[in-house]
Parts: C-alpha cells; sequence; structure tokens
C-alpha cells in the first residue's frame, strides 16, 4: 500500500473514498480512529491509501476533481 492523501479533514478523506470507488479503486482510510487518543481535536492527520499499482491513477482521478496533495 502507499499513501495517497493525508489531511485533518475527515470530509475530504470521505469525499477522496468515494471519488476513487466511483472509478473501482480500492481505498483504504486509516487513522480515523486516532481522534480517541488526542480527545478529538483534530491534530493528527488521517491517510488515505491504495495499492502501489493504483497510486498514478488514484493521483489523477483526485486531482482532476479539485483534491489537492
Amino acid at each position: 500500500m502507499k499513501e495517497l492523501l493525508r489531511t485533518n479533514d475527515p470530509t475530504v478523506i470521505a469525499f477522496a473514498t468515494a471519488l476513487l470507488g466511483g472509478e473501482g479503486i480500492v481505498c483504504f482510510p486509516m487513522d480515523n480512529n486516532m481522534s480517541v487518543l488526542e480527545g478529538s481535536i483534530g491534530i493528527l492527520p488521517r491517510r488515505l491509501m491504495v495499492r502501489q499499482e493504483d497510486h498514478a491513477r488514484a493521483l489523477e482521478v483526485l486531482t482532476d476533481n479539485g483534491i489537492d496533495i
């Protein structure tokens, strides 16, 4: 797996996951439960991972839809 996106904004992760799913790219959100450890203040970023072979295509999908990486 390779990191595609790192952000503190959970809405960006949700939007990116929906876009990638629509293109048939499997993605894995990570660190979603870190908010429990940080007290839900949003300090720790969440990551979105994709398979190595899907990384270039996933980058293209996100940038074409206005998500800055």
